[in-house]
């Protein structure tokens, strides 16, 4: 699983980010990504279902959103 470590990074920064990672992975790989930007518990699953990938996990410990998404085949 690839981690992508986005704590303190303002919006559009982690949805950028997250999507040029994704945009490398293999179909069935996984990315891990923690932000503790509010809106990227809105942006990032918007930009996980534009992309067609799978958000296996979304959980909010503190300030920090963690996300696992599945890279559709």
């Amino acid at each position: 699983m690839v981690e992508l470590d986005l704590s303190g990074l303002k919006c559009p920064l982690p949805v950028l980010r997250t999507r040029k990672t994704l945009l490398t992975l293999k179909p069935g790989d996984q990315l891990c990504v923690i932000c503790t930007d509010p809106l990227a518990g809105i942006d990032l699953p918007n930009l996980i279902r534009e992309l067609g990938d799978d958000l296996l996990e979304q959980r909010q410990d503190g300030n920090a959103i963690t996300f696992v998404i599945r890279k559709a085949p």
